[in-house]
């Protein structure tokens, strides 16, 4: 296994634990102080829930990306994987900032380190995927 690819499995191991979270949220977990910016103690509302849901499916299909710019699945060198792969580095990289300037200090002291390790592993992956 390469270099790369070891950052991709992890990278995507880290996008894959962050959708359960969304869909432990999508399904009523009372964690909502750690999420969209900590605004509801327990139980998020409806929309949110939803959010969370959505949230989940794309995490899950950014992890995929992540994977095929490294080479773990597909090909990994076509323009669509190409042009993906950068989405996900910027997705990462608002995420980041998002994560880091929450009003929630566990959604900062959780995501903020997590999104930084989302960041850093998409980025190593479009570099040199």
């Amino acid at each position: 296994m390469t270099a790369v690819e070891m950052v991709g499995w992890a990278t995507a191991a880290i996008f894959a634990l962050v959708a359960a979270f969304q869909v432990a949220l999508a399904a009523g977990a009372p964690w909502g102080r750690a999420a969209w910016g900590g605004a509801h103690e327990g139980t998020l509302p409806g929309r949110l829930r939803f959010g969370s849901a959505v949230s989940a499916l794309t995490l899950l299909g950014m992890a995929l990306i992540v994977l095929a710019g490294a080479g773990v699945i597909g090909s990994g060198d076509s323009t669509l994987v190409t042009v993906l792969k950068w989405v996900v580095v910027a997705f990462a990289a608002f995420s980041t900032l998002a994560n880091l300037a929450s009003r929630s200090p566990l959604e900062r002291a959780v995501f903020g380190p997590t999104s930084i390790a989302l960041l850093a592993g998409s980025l190593v992956v479009a570099i040199a995927g």
